[in-house]
């Protein structure tokens, strides 16, 4: 299994400001998708462990850095690796690119949380297990 999860995402008209320039808040929304993308692919749809299972994945902390700018109809490419695996919060480093130039960076760290009672839960057994197949140090990742 590759432990670098990646996907491509179009930026839209939405995404930037008059100048045709990434808007950052935009960033952030499209890195959720990446993220909600990212565990569907693992087995577990935001939709299924949200309604169903009644826990999620708040974002705890996170940090970017943005290197250079990105425009309206520009592909990016978003690589999302996990680098820790808590009892019950994961740590995921993104780096987003345009060809080969680098966009910006993200580290971000997400909690199991149970949705009714907003507590920090453990990860399911079967979550944490998947995390961990994919877990890599951030010189395995290269970035």
């Amino acid at each position: 299994m590759d432990k670098i999860f990646t996907t491509e995402r179009e930026l839209r008209f939405g995404d930037c400001d008059i100048s045709g320039t990434a808007y950052f808040p935009s960033y952030l929304d499209i890195l959720n998708s990446v993220n909600e993308e990212f565990w569907a692919v693992m087995g577990f749809p935001w939709h299924h462990i949200i309604w169903n299972e009644r826990w999620g994945t708040p974002t705890v902390h996170l940090s970017c850095d943005f290197s250079k700018p990105s425009f309206f109809g520009e592909t990016l490419r978003f690589e999302l690796g996990v680098v820790k695996v808590g009892r019950s919060s994961v740590t995921v480093r993104h780096r987003i690119s345009c060809g080969e130039e680098i966009r910006w960076s993200s580290t971000q760290v997400l909690a199991a949380s149970d949705l009714d009672k907003h507590i920090s839960i453990a990860w399911p057994d079967a979550m944490r297990e998947a995390l961990e197949t994919r877990l890599a140090t951030p010189e395995e990742l290269g970035f």
